[in-house]
């Protein structure tokens, strides 16, 4: 007999938001959220949902982690031959959600992807530990394999051929941006009645909304 979770529910009451308390710039006001949660010692921060569309139109979401954030947007790394890469590179268009539930807030993005640079990728990558180098060349993200003995064949297969030596990055993984028009900071709030505070890009300006919950 499955629970029932009919009655599962939170009263939210840390905070309140309203327009004069946000920045003028969502991406500001992003990383003003995004220290805060650091602060908190809030559980990898830096994950965020992101949705993507398949050919055939129906949504494809799946926890990524944030790398980088500026007036270009919100840049995350994959396997460009991925399922999400490839989505990607035929739909360009994504959203990303940030859920903080210690400090009640929620953090949605909607915007373009596009590919970051080769130096952008390059820089990254070579940050990165050795076995994550690794793990990117051993992975054909998203294909079917029969076992994981292939992955740690290959692994092993990869660490003699890269012994002692700098690790390539595959040409076939980098980064992606998130390029956003739309940003939306969410704060619980009693009764349901939340705070939902919108930017939607207008030109080359953003215009503040406040949504109803």
């Amino acid at each position: 007999m499955s629970s029932d979770i009919s009655h599962l529910r939170n009263e939210y009451t840390l905070a309140g938001l309203d327009v004069a308390d946000v920045l003028p710039d969502p991406i500001a006001q992003f990383q003003n959220w995004f220290d805060a949660a650091v602060q908190a010692k809030v559980p990898e921060p830096n994950a965020m949902h992101l949705n993507t569309v398949t050919p055939e139109g129906r949504p494809d979401g799946r926890i990524v982690l944030l790398k980088g954030v500026s007036e270009a947007g919100f840049v995350f790394f994959t396997n460009y031959e991925s399922r999400k890469g490839q989505e990607l590179i035929a739909h360009p268009f994504a959203s990303l959600t940030f859920f903080y539930p210690d400090l009640e807030r929620q953090i949605r993005v909607e915007g373009r992807g596009e590919k970051v640079s080769s130096e952008e990728s390059d820089t990254y990558f070579n940050s990165r530990p050795r076995g994550s180098q690794i793990g990117a060349w051993a992975s054909h993200q998203s294909s079917v394999i029969p076992n994981r003995d292939v992955l740690e064949i290959r692994q092993h297969e990869l660490e003699t051929q890269f012994a002692n030596q700098t690790i390539p990055r595959p040409t076939y993984w980098g980064g992606f941006r998130i390029v956003p028009d739309v940003v939306e900071f969410w704060q619980g709030r009693p009764s349901r009645l939340h705070d939902r505070i919108r930017y939607r890009k207008e030109g080359e300006s953003w215009v503040i909304e406040r949504l109803s919950p």
